[in-house]
């Protein structure tokens, strides 16, 4: 790191990375087919509305096993349900990581507009003792290996699966 600057490794830290998604509710859309002049009906089950929003973090140290966290936001379409994430539930996530690891965080994220807010910076400047955040470079989900957490989870389940 840069000159009078402790590395994770110096402050015994594991070194967090946070990335979210998003899933809605709503079924899919079905293609088909009809006779010229014939109407197409597709069924669809289910209403479906609302979305499913998850954060999650991968935590890394040297010589220990990498850990994997997450919350879950469900949002259902009702009157005065936040839809996604505040500053105070990303707040609650990285004291939440902090606990079950019990060693300072080096935590690294995008440049969500959320992760901007200056409630954060302030929780941040006032944990300065365990918590240093550092924004990753814009459009770079190559350097967060959070971004790979979601391929396996958002795949649909194959026709023949069933559980043991």
């Amino acid at each position: 790191m840069a000159g009078r600057k402790a590395t994770a490794a110096d402050l015994g830290a594991y070194i967090c990375f946070e990335d979210e998604a998003g899933q809605g509710l709503r079924p899919p859309k079905g293609r088909t087919w009809a006779p010229r002049g014939a109407r197409p009906v597709v069924t669809v089950r289910g209403k479906g509305s609302g979305q499913v929003n998850i954060a999650g973090v991968v935590c890394y140290r040297p010589g220990h096993r990498p850990h994997l966290m997450y919350k879950l936001l469900i949002y259902h379409g009702r009157k005065d349900e936040p839809k996604s994430f505040t500053w105070s539930d990303y707040r609650d996530l990285i004291v939440t990581v902090h606990q079950q690891l019990g060693t300072p965080l080096v935590w690294c994220w995008d440049n969500l507009s959320v992760h901007l807010a200056a409630e954060l910076a302030r929780f941040a400047e006032a944990n300065a003792d365990w918590l240093r955040i550092y924004r990753l470079p814009a459009y770079a989900p190559e350097l967060n290996p959070a971004e790979g957490i979601w391929s396996p989870i958002a795949a649909p389940w194959p026709t023949s699966w069933s559980p043991t």
